[in-house]
Order: C-alpha cells, then structure tokens, then sequence
C-alpha cells in the first residue's frame, strides 16, 4: 500500500518521481551532471556511447504523439455523460423495480446506494480520466499492477457493444412498422382480428392465447417460436439484419470524427428523450385509470426494507444505469480540460440521470395504468421488465390510444436516442483504449476511420448471432452475465487500487489540483468522498457481489418457458470470468517484468509511472503540459543524453 508515502506536493511528478530520484543517481549532459534539483556539477565525461541515448530520445521528442482532443464545448460533455448514463434501463428497469420493491418506500435504499456507492465511484472514474487523459488501459501508469482492470472493461465494453446494439436494431424495425396504419400488433390490424377473437370469445381461465403484440413480438420480430433453444439458432433473419447494419452505420458516421462528430450528436439524442417523457407524462395524465397505475407504481411498502433483495436491486439499478466499471465514463472524461470542474459534473450528472429514473416512471405506469383499466385486469398482470416492457406491454398500451400511430412513432424514436447515446459511450471505451495503446493510429486519420469501420463490421458479424431465430436466447444469456459479477469485481478492484496502492490522499490531492481555484465546500466534499472510497464503498460492492454469486446459484436461468441448459449458463459464468480474470493476469505480468524479491516487484508495480501525468497547468492559456521525466532505471549509472534530449526535456527549476 502506498497511502500517504506515495503523495506528491503539487507541481511535483506524482508517485514515481521519488523511484526516479532514489534509483538515479545523475543524469549527464555534455559533461556535467544534473541532478532532480536543477543544479548541476562538474562530471567526468561518461564513457557510454551516444547510441544509448538516441534510442531513448523518441520517446522524450516533444511532437511524438498527436496531441489529443478536446471537448467543444463544456456542454457537449455533460450532454454526452447523461445520454451514456441515462438508457434503456431507466425506461424499462427502474419502474418496474421500484413498484415489484415496496413502491415509494425503493427510493429510500435506492438514494442510500447513490451517494454511497454510485456518486464516489462515479467521481473516482471520471476524476482517474481527466487526470490521466488517458482511456482505460493506459491510465493505470498510475498503478500498473492494475492495468487488467483497463483490460477488462475492454471486454465489459465489448460484449455490451455486441449486444446492445441488436436493441437498437428490435428499435427500428418497430419504429418502420409503427408507420403503418392500424399499427401491425393492435387488434384493428386484420392479420390480427382472429388473436382478438379468441381472447374476447374464450373465457377459460387455463386457456393461454398470445395477445396481437406478443403475437408480433415473438413471431414476426423475434421467430423465437421457430428455434428450440440455444444449441437451435436457426437461420439470420434478414429484417433484423438489415436493421442491425442500418444501426452500425448510423455509429460509424456518428463515430467517425471522434468527439467532434459524437459531440454535436448528443445535442439532439441526448435531448430529445426528455421532450418525449414530458409529452408521455402529460397525456397519460389526461387517460382514464392513469392515476391507479401511478398509485401502484409509488404505493409504499414499508415491510420491504427488511427485505435483502431490495438492498441489492437497488445498488445494482445504480450501478448499471449509472455505466460504472464499463470504460465509456473514463475515456469521455480523458478529453477534458485538465482545470474542469470533475466534482460539479458529477453532482449534475448523477443527479440528472436519478431524476430521469424516478419520472420516467410516471410516464410509463401512467399509459399502463389505464391499459390495465381498458382490459379490466390488475396493474401487476400488465407492468414487466425488461425487452417485455418496451416491445410488449407498452406498444400494447399505445394502441389502444387515439393517434396511436403518432404515439408509437414517439416512443420508439425515443428509445432509439436512448440506446445510441449509451452505445457511443461504450464505443468511445473500446476506441480510446485501442487508439491511446496504439498512437500512430491517431496520428493517421485514414487509418483511424479503417480502424473504427473494421470495428463495428466485426461487431455486425458477431451480431447476426443474436438476429437469428434462436437469438433472444443469447442475447439473454449475454445481458444476464456481461455485466454481472465480472463488472462487479473490475469496480471493486479499481476502488481498492486506486484508495490502497495509488493513495486515497494523492488521488484526493489529484482532483484538489485539477480544480485550479477549489472552492472551500469542495474540500470539504472530499473528506465525504474519501471516506466511502476506502470503508463504504467496498464494503457495500462486497455485499452486492456476495448477493449475486448466491443469487446465481440458486436462480435458474430462463427466457420465457425456456429453460436455460447447465453448459449455457456455465458459459455465461465463463464470459463473467474472462472479464474479472484480467485483473489477475496482468499484475501476474506487471510482477514479472520487476526485479528483485517478490515483495519489492509487487512494491515497484504498484509505484506510478514517469509517464503519469503530472499536475502541471498554465491556467492562463488553458492549455495543459505535460511534464516528462527522465527515463526510469534500475541501477545507480549515469545515463548520458544529447543537446537534443535536453531541450525536448521540460525541466523543473
């Protein structure tokens, strides 16, 4: 652990400068040695030949990499935050969480798990990127014992890329299909007037006929009902997959620019959800039966509390709506300015992706409420989860609407915007990781826009997987165990990391830095922080972890009436595994390339790099510079560097 003996006072090189200094002895230049300090001595010409020093000399030159990019705007990074954040899951998972935990009483955990869990972790990834200005691999120069947690959100990343998109694409075709008049999944539809026939005519309770949108869903969307499970995908169905290319090419033209392009984007996708929900509200408020289906939704129920359960779904609504652990949060923060305000945007961030939560509830129970009223049947029979809410219950109460074509049209274009916003994040993780660790595709914008095509056609090849017939059924698999456990241990290890190896007090001292002009109440805002980085926060992610292996153990995995085989969900566990497992791979490599005893190469690994970004600001121009040390050895001798790598040398006085 490093803890306070690896804090660095400001403007000087934070962790790794004392290992420079204690392992260098001098560093000579035409003759003479300069020592950290700045003065220099008389020294011997050292006998090593100048060959040494130009093979170091790339990688001091002060134009070697291309200088990265920033934000237009402060707006564009606060819009492109929340539009990541606030997703599917505030739509489709919160209302039903909060009604199925106690109604109004799941707010109260739920605001307990924010600013204990989701607001620190939130700070320390947003705070560990703009520092850095670095994605999520080569940010962890900080502590490179941990650079498999970089790694494994790349794996995190690449597997909700892999199937958050197919939503997207379930999105289209029914945002094609909803301009058609009647709506192909109401019962005004003729394909349909047999399914409605049956349920009005049938009175027998054991009789279970699909109604028109499950009809829609299963059959014409999904044709799950032509697959017998996992080991039976069946054939690609050619809609599905014309929408998921349409869907990849709408991420590639929008990726194609970086944050200059994404940027400009979130102004309308960001936005428009909230226009939407505001529109929603206002008519389900105008319905009949609307107020029963807010009154179910935000019904107490004081006995839940005592209830494990609803501890647990609602840290881990928190954790999930807020992106935590995935790459996306840091890597948007990496191209920050360095003097950006990180603790205000995460005060305005969280809070408006938790309010978008609780009133996006209203919007939803409000139409469902009064579909319940229509058919004459409980809140509870119509109200779920999940893919079943946005493609079933909630289309099913759109029909039944006047103008439902125009209410249809709304509501899927609203989850369209939803779902590419937090698809950019994801995607900006993989991107910003690859490109940071590989800089010379930066450097080339031909070969950048290669790369990001060659991208997202992989990801289509991979996704025609879950456009099958039998593709709901991985596409479940997947959602259930990609950010399950794995994600879970990634967050647990870089809030542990970063409070025990790097430092809580440098890392604090970090973000004190970064806001040049740190008002009072952020210090004191800190002390908060602080606290539940290095006891509450682990404390409460050890909890959820501990749920979910219990929970998953004795929970069978189903889609429907389909019960999932041992080998599907052994391999779910795998994709879980192979996430969290690069944490230990990597510091097992980062061990091995140090020298001496086991316990001094675990000291140095977890040691800042030189390269660590150090505090260094002219605030004046609003440009940040880099302060580059000399290069790290491991035993005493003199390293001798040219008139050339003296001047590429920013040098402390």
């Amino acid at each position: 652990m490093q803890g306070e003996s690896g804090k660095a006072a400001a403007g000087s090189p934070a962790g790794g400068s004392s290992r420079a200094a204690t392992e260098q002895n001098s560093v000579h230049v035409n003759g003479h040695a300069v020592t950290q300090n700045g003065h220099s001595s008389a020294a011997p010409p050292s006998p090593q030949p100048q060959r040494e020093s130009q093979a170091q000399s790339p990688a001091l030159a002060p134009n070697a990499t291309e200088p990265r990019e920033q934000w237009g705007g402060k707006y564009e990074f606060l819009l492109s935050c929340i539009g990541y954040c606030v997703g599917l899951g505030n739509v489709w998972r919160f209302p039903y969480l909060c009604y199925r935990n106690g109604g109004g009483v799941f707010l109260i955990p739920y605001f307990i798990m924010l600013f204990v869990t989701g607001v620190p972790l939130f700070l320390m990834e947003l705070s560990l990127g703009q520092y850095g200005a670095a994605g999520p691999i080569t940010v962890w120069k900080c502590c490179p014992l941990l650079k498999g947690i970089g790694i494994g959100m790349l794996c995190v990343s690449t597997l909700v890329c892999l199937y958050y998109n197919v939503i997207i694409a379930w999105t289209f075709y029914y945002l094609g299909s909803s301009f058609q008049s009647p709506l192909p999944w109401s019962c005004d539809a003729v394909a349909n007037i047999a399914l409605c026939g049956n349920r009005t005519t049938s009175n027998s309770s054991t009789a279970k006929t699909l109604s028109p949108t499950e009809f829609f869903w299963n059959e014409r969307v999904l044709g799950v009902v032509h697959s017998k499970g996992l080991h039976d995908p069946g054939p690609v169905r050619w809609q599905l997959a014309l929408c998921l290319l349409a869907a990849w090419i709408i991420i590639f033209l929008c990726m194609l620019k970086g944050i200059r392009s994404s940027g400009k984007v979130v102004y309308v996708t960001a936005t428009f959800p909230y226009f939407v929900l505001i529109v929603l509200i206002i008519r389900g408020a105008t319905l009949e039966g609307s107020l029963q289906g807010v009154a179910f939704y935000l019904t107490p129920d004081w006995g839940r509390l005592a209830n494990a359960q609803v501890w647990n779904d609602a840290a881990s609504q928190i954790f999930y709506s807020l992106g935590i652990g995935v790459g996306g949060l840091l890597s948007m923060a990496s191209y920050n300015k360095f003097d950006n305000n990180v603790i205000r945007d995460t005060l305005i961030i969280t809070t408006g992706n938790c309010s978008t939560s609780f009133f996006a509830g209203f919007a939803i129970f409000s139409i469902l409420g009064h579909m319940a009223w229509r058919k004459g049947v409980p809140v509870a029979q119509v109200a779920d989860t999940g893919p079943g809410l946005a493609f079933v219950a909630y289309p099913e109460a759109l029909a039944l609407l006047p103008g439902s074509v125009f209410w249809s049209i709304l509501f899927f274009l609203m989850l369209f915007m939803l779902g590419i916003d937090t698809l950019f994040g994801n995607m900006e993780g993989i991107t910003t990781a690859v490109l940071d660790e590989f800089p010379q595709l930066r450097r080339n914008t031909l070969h950048k826009s290669m790369f990001l095509g060659a991208l997202c056609f992989c990801f289509y090849l991979m996704g025609l997987l879950l456009v099958t017939n039998g593709g709901i059924y991985w596409f479940t698999l997947i959602d259930s165990f990609a950010t399950s456990f794995g994600l879970i241990i990634i967050a647990l290890f870089m809030c542990i990391g970063i409070s025990f190896f790097y430092g809580v007090n440098q890392f604090c001292q970090d973000i004190i830095d970064m806001i040049c002009h740190c008002p009072p109440w952020c210090s004191k805002v800190l002390l908060y922080f602080k606290a539940c980085w290095v006891f509450c926060t682990p404390f409460l992610l050890l909890f959820i972890l501990t749920y979910i292996f219990i929970e998953m153990y004795n929970t069978p995995l189903h889609y429907g009436d389909y019960m999932y085989p041992r080998w599907g969900k052994a391999l779910g566990v795998c994709m879980g595994a192979t996430c969290c497992l690069q944490i230990l791979i990597w510091a097992i490599v980062a061990i091995s390339r140090e020298t001496g005893t086991l316990k001094d190469r675990f000291q140095k690994a977890i040691r800042p790099l030189n390269s660590w970004r150090v505090n260094n600001l002219n605030s004046t121009s609003g440009r940040t510079e880099e302060r580059v040390e000399p290069e790290r050895v491991e035993t005493p001798f003199t390293v001798t560097l040219t008139d050339m790598d003296f001047t590429a040398m920013t040098w402390e006085a």
